[in-house]
């Protein structure tokens, strides 16, 4: 991720920290990995990075940080970002 791409996420974040809701194109929703899931999305030179983020009444947790090249979410980040909640959410 280029350093212009990790200022652009930086500011997306703290937008997200301040109480803005963020949607199409920079966030959209990923509820097939859990409820309050979303992506944010990050054009780069000649990428498309997604940050998987979950909004907790009390934090943002941030859940994976891919580069995506298929038109799908790969299901091996899908299953990544669920097994990391769980185990976060087990925590408690």
């Amino acid at each position: 991720m280029s350093k212009d791409a990790r200022l652009k996420a930086g500011y997306f974040l703290r937008m997200l920290q301040g109480g803005e809701t963020l949607s199409m194109p920079e966030s959209r929703p990923m509820p097939s990995i859990g409820t309050r899931c979303r992506e944010l999305r990050i054009r780069d030179k000649d990428s498309a990075w997604r940050v998987v983020y979950r909004l907790d009444p009390d934090s943002i947790l941030i859940v994976e940080v891919f580069n995506k090249k298929p038109q799908q979410t790969p299901k091996q980040v899908i299953d990544t970002c669920k097994a990391r909640l769980s185990e976060y959410d087990a925590g408690a």
